[in-house]
């Protein structure tokens, strides 16, 4: 199970004219805004990247612009071979992370990839994946799964670290969400 003192939010690449190339990308840039908001109202530590920035655009604007600090900038597919992305998750102190991001059979399957491989637990976000087909997407997800990522969705994740139907917290959570 998630809980606020272990978990993390990891957002991968979401960015330029690429992201507008995703399946169902409106749906998507929807569901990643409210999990960021979320993760922010949590007070979740969220790392977030970007692939090449000065190639493949900056992160979306309307992402960016929830999103705490600044995007640790990375060429390799997988954050986790990033030294700087690296030291990053390593410094939050935490043992899962909640991953979200683009694309689903590349950047998103390699970084997961990595965090399992260095023991994290990880949430893929299903609904906050995608890539530019929905069978790219859907084999990602399923390997993901089966090399031991868990799947989880952006409001089970969040009412799952919020765990109880009560609270400030929870009241914003519900605005959020409606």
């Amino acid at each position: 199970m998630l809980n606020k003192e272990t978990t993390g939010l990891m957002i991968v690449d979401v960015q330029g004219k690429l992201a507008e190339q995703m399946h169902e990308s409106s749906a998507l840039f929807t569901q990643l805004r409210l999990l960021i908001r979320g993760a922010n109202l949590l007070e979740l530590p969220i790392i977030w990247m970007e692939q090449l920035p000065d190639k493949l655009g900056t992160t979306r604007p309307e992402l960016r612009e929830v999103l705490p600090g600044e995007a640790l900038v990375k060429s390799t597919f997988s954050g986790m071979q990033e030294p700087t992305i690296a030291k990053a998750v390593k410094n939050q102190k935490i043992s899962q992370w909640l991953v979200a991001g683009l694309e689903a059979h590349v950047c998103v399957y390699q970084t997961v990839g990595d965090l399992l491989a260095q023991k994290y637990g990880v949430h893929l976000v299903t609904d906050g994946v995608s890539s530019r087909t929905q069978a790219n997407k859907e084999l990602a997800v399923r390997k993901m799964h089966s090399m031991g990522a868990q799947l989880t969705s952006v409001e089970m994740a969040l009412f799952e670290l919020q765990k109880q139907a009560e609270g400030p917290v929870f009241k914003q959570l519900i605005q959020l969400i409606k």
